[in-house]
C-alpha cells in the first residue's frame, strides 16, 4: 500500500489562484504617496457607480425591508411570534447577538492590538475591518432589543434617575451585557471617527463640488495637517488603541458569563471565556476575508489589499481554530471528568440527540475545514480562501446553536424537556440583518475611504526610504513624494 507524504499532498492540491498583477508584498510596486492617495480617494469622489455595487445594494436593501417587517412585526406583536417556549427561553435572538458581536472582535484586534504591535501590514485592512465591527454591533444591538419583549421599557436597562428609585440588578447577566457592549460600541466608534480625521480632510480638499466640500469639511473638524494636529492625533490614537485592547478580551468574557454564572449543564464552564474569546476572532476574521476578498475586486484595489493581508488573516484563523478546538475537546473532557450524570448526558445529547446533526457539523466546518490552511496553495488560492471563510463563518453560528439551544432543550428536569423550531419571524430577523449590515458596509465604501490614506501614505514612505537605502539612491518622486501643497496628505509620522 502507497504511503502519501505531506509533500505529495501539497503537490497534488490546487494550484494559487494568482493574477499577473497579484503581490505577496505590504504594498505593491509601485506605489507612490500621491498614486495611494489617488486610488482610494477617487474611488470616494471621482468613479461612478459601479454595477457590481449597486447590485449588492439592491439586494442588501430588499434584506433590509426584510428586516424592518420582522422587527416591526415583533414589537407589534411580541416575542411570542418567535419559536422560543417555556423550557428554550433563548432562541435565535441569543444565538444571533452573540454571533454577532464576536464578528466585530476582528476589527478591534486589526486595529488596536496590531498597531501596538506594530504590525504594518494591518494599514490596508483596519479601516474596513473597523466599520465591520461597528455594523456588526449594531446588528447585535437590534437582538437585545428584541430579547427584552416589553420594548418600550428597554431604557430600563440604564441606570437613569427616576422618580420611582428603581436601579436595575446590577447582579444579571442581561445588564453586564448591555455595559459590555454600549462601551465596546462607544470605544469602537471613537476609534474609527478619530483614524478618520485626516483622511476626511484629504478628501475635503481634493472634492470638488461646494456640498461635498463642505460635508468632509465639517466632518474633519478643521483638520489642517500641522505638528500640533498631528501630534495630538497619534496621543488620541495610541489611547484609544489601549483602551480597546482590553475589550477585545473582556466584552466577549463578559458575554460568556451570561452562559457559565448558571448551573445548566453544558454552560457551567470555566473554559468558557477564553473558548467565546477565540469564537469571536474566527468569526471576525472569517468575516473580514469574505469581505476583503470582492472588496478589492470590486475597487481595483489588489496593490493596496495584497495576497500578504490575506494571507496573514488566514494564518491567524489557523491559530485561533486550534484555540476552538482546544474548547471542544475540555468540553468533552470536563463533561466526563466532573463525574455529573446531568454533565456527561449533555456531552452525550449533544453528539448523538436530536439536534447531533449541528454538533458534528460545526466540528466538522470549525476543527477539520480549517486545517486546509496550513497549505500555501490553499491560502494563496482566493476560491478556496473565500470557501473556507463562508464554511468558518456558518461553523461559528453553529456553535452558538449548540452551546444555547441544544443545552436548554435538555436541563436537569426531565418534565421541562422540549425541542426547539425557529419560525418563519426568527428566519426574517437574522437574514434582514444581513441587509442592515450590508447596506452600512455598501454605503461606507462610498461614502468614505476603506483605506487609511494617513497611514498607506507613512507606510508607502517608510517603504520608499527603506527602498531607496537598499538600492543606494534616493526616490525619484518630486518633493519627497508628497502631492501637492495641501498639508493634510503629509505621512501621518510628520
Amino acid at each position: 500500500m502507497a504511503v502519501i507524504t505531506p509533500r505529495e499532498i501539497s503537490r497534488r492540491l490546487p494550484s494559487p489562484v494568482v493574477d499577473a498583477d497579484e503581490t505577496f508584498d505590504v504594498v505593491g510596486k509601485g506605489n507612490t504617496l500621491a498614486t495611494v492617495t489617488e486610488k482610494i480617494s477617487d474611488a470616494v469622489l471621482r468613479d461612478r457607480l459601479r454595477p457590481g455595487w449597486v447590485i449588492f445594494l439592491g439586494f442588501a436593501l430588499l434584506l433590509l425591508a426584510t428586516l424592518g417587517v420582522a422587527f416591526g412585526g415583533i414589537l407589534v406583536m411580541g416575542v411570542g411570534l418567535w419559536g422560543i417556549n417555556n423550557s428554550v427561553g433563548w432562541g435565535f435572538d441569543i444565538i444571533n447577538f452573540v454571533w454577532w458581536i464576536g464578528i466585530g472582535h476582528a476589527g478591534t484586534l486589526i486595529s488596536a492590538i496590531l498597531l501596538l504591535v506594530h504590525q504594518n501590514w494591518r494599514t490596508s485592512i483596519n479601516r474596513f475591518a473597523e466599520a465591520m465591527t461597528i455594523f456588526a454591533v449594531f446588528c447585535a444591538g437590534l437582538f437585545v432589543l428584541s430579547h427584552v419583549g416589553r420594548h418600550q421599557y428597554a431604557y430600563w436597562l440604564f441606570p437613569l434617575p427616576n422618580s420611582m428609585g428603581m436601579w436595575p440588578q446590577f447582579r444579571s447577566p442581561l445588564e453586564w451585557d448591555v455595559f459590555a457592549v454600549s462601551t465596546y460600541a462607544t470605544v469602537s466608534i471613537l476609534f474609527w471617527y478619530v483614524g478618520l480625521i485626516p483622511d476626511l480632510a484629504t478628501l475635503r480638499d481634493r472634492a470638488v463640488r461646494p456640498y461635498v466640500k463642505r460635508f468632509y469639511g465639517i466632518a474633519s473638524l478643521g483638520w489642517r495637517g500641522s505638528n500640533q494636529h498631528w501630534h495630538r492625533y497619534m496621543a488620541v490614537y495610541l489611547i484609544l488603541a489601549g483602551i480597546s485592547t482590553p475589550l477585545v478580551l473582556s466584552v466577549h468574557s463578559t458575554i460568556s458569563f451570561d452562559f457559565a454564572f448558571s448551573q445548566v449543564p453544558g454552560w457551567h464552564a470555566t473554559v468558557f471565556p477564553p473558548y467565546f474569546v477565540a469564537g469571536a476572532l474566527v468569526g471576525g476574521f472569517a468575516m473580514v476575508l469574505i469581505l476583503a476578498i470582492p472588496l478589492r475586486e470590486m475597487f481595483n484595489l489588489k496593490d493596496l489589499i495584497t495576497m500578504r493581508h490575506l494571507e496573514n488573516c488566514a494564518k491567524i484563523l489557523v491559530c485561533t481554530t486550534i484555540f476552538v478546538s482546544y474548547g471542544y475537546a475540555m468540553e468533552a473532557w470536563t463533561a466526563y471528568y466532573s463525574g455529573s450524570i446531568d454533565e456527561r448526558f449533555m456531552a452525550w445529547n449533544r453528539a448523538f440527540g436530536q439536534y447531533g446533526w449541528s454538533y458534528w457539523s460545526l466540528l466538522f466546518c470549525n476543527a477539520v475545514v480549517p486545517q486546509l490552511l496550513w497549505f500555501r496553495k490553499i491560502r494563496t488560492n482566493l476560491v478556496w480562501l473565500y470557501f473556507i471563510s463562508v464554511v468558518l463563518s456558518i461553523g461559528m453560528w453553529l456553535e452558538r446553536w449548540v452551546i444555547i439551544v441544544v443545552s436548554l432543550t435538555r436541563t436537569m428536569l426531565p418534565s421541562t424537556w422540549h425541542g426547539y423550531t425557529p419560525t418563519g419571524w426568527d428566519w426574517a430577523q437574522y437574514i434582514g440583518t444581513f441587509g442592515l449590515f450590508l447596506t452600512c458596509f455598501l454605503l461606507f465604501c462610498r461614502i468614505l475611504p476603506v483605506i487609511a490614506m494617513a497611514e498607506m501614505r507613512e507606510l508607502v514612505h517608510h517603504e520608499m526610504h527603506h527602498g531607496a537605502h537598499d538600492h543606494g539612491h534616493d526616490s525619484a518622486e518630486p518633493n519627497g513624494g508628497f502631492s501637492g501643497s495641501d498639508p493634510s496628505v503629509a505621512p501621518a509620522h510628520a
